[in-house]
């Protein structure tokens, strides 16, 4: 049996519109429908940022360490700091003796209660200030001399959906529930009717997707002990 021997399907953004506008039962040329269901489509992918870590928008990063400098910025496009570490080379200095120490993630209220948070020594600790940019604020602050480098692991937010010819920056595993997500979004403007239906498929085609976007590791949960004092 003869196959295509590809795996490069993927959809434009106008296919994306398209596709939705049909699930909605419309059929539409209007610019500013357009405009409105690309409008929708960035709205989407706004409220993806919030169910959860999609992994094909994890990046590690680095920075270099400055002595006595606890705070780092990171880029405009970081929705939040995963996991972080220090290391005694960068990427491109990696080598076998390379070091690296991870560094426990703590909150707010932790971070607030430390008495000298400029005091220098080996970092152990990092708070993420999750402002319109976020910042990493390492504990203690590095004296940058066994360890220069911090790395870190990023989710960045998924890129706007841009020109109509554009295609979307997802993952294929993501497309059926984009499309949909988009349906839905176009039929509380456009096709009141059909809401709950379309917000079902959303919901259930999404579900399958994030169920589907983790990583197939090992699990291994075990009890805390409590020893008594004897008495």
């Amino acid at each position: 049996m003869a196959t295509s021997g590809t795996t490069a399907f993927d959809l434009n953004i106008d296919d994306i519109i398209e596709e939705a506008y049909e699930r909605c039962g419309i059929r539409t040329n209007s610019g500013k429908d357009l405009k409105s269901a690309r409008r929708s489509l960035n709205l989407l992918f706004s409220e993806w940022g919030n169910r959860g870590v999609h992994l094909w928008k994890v990046q590690l990063n680095e920075v270099a360490l400055v002595a006595g400098t606890a705070t780092y910025s990171v880029a405009s496009n970081v929705s939040d700091v995963l996991e972080a570490y220090i290391s005694t080379t960068n990427a491109a200095g990696n080598t076998s003796s390379t070091n690296d120490i991870s560094l426990t993630k703590i909150d707010r209220s932790a971070y607030a209660a430390l008495p000298n948070k400029l005091q220098t020594g080996q970092p152990s600790q990092y708070f993420v200030d999750r402002q319109t940019t976020p910042t990493i604020n390492l504990y203690l602050a590095p004296d940058a001399g066994t360890f220069t480098t911090l790395k870190f692991y990023t989710i960045n937010r998924i890129e706007d959906a841009g020109a109509y010819t554009n295609q979307a920056d997802v993952s294929y595993r993501f497309l059926p529930c984009m499309c949909s997500g988009l349906a839905y979004f176009l039929s509380m403007k456009k096709s009141p009717d059909k809401i709950q239906t379309l917000r079902l498929v959303y919901e259930d085609e999404l579900q399958r997707a994030l169920t589907e976007d983790g990583q197939r590791t090992s699990v291994y949960i075990t009890p805390q002990t409590y020893f008594g004092d004897g008495v």
